[in-house]
């Protein structure tokens, strides 16, 4: 009963396999949380200048 034996935990631990007498960890849970959707935000209005301010801004300067 020593590192050769394939029954011993000993044995097991030297070969890297797995049995009776060297259980392998049971494996936790996998737990998905749920995200919170976002609500989508109203698009903002776009503000857009007419050209032709523009225009009289620059003459005025």
């Amino acid at each position: 009963m020593g590192r050769g034996d394939q029954k011993s935990t000993k044995g097991k631990i030297a070969r890297g396999s797995y049995g009776k007498s060297r259980l392998r960890k049971a494996s936790k849970p996998v737990v998905v949380a749920e995200t919170p959707v976002k609500e989508k935000a109203e698009p903002k209005p776009k503000t857009t200048k007419a050209k032709a301010e523009k225009a009289s801004e620059t003459e005025e300067k």
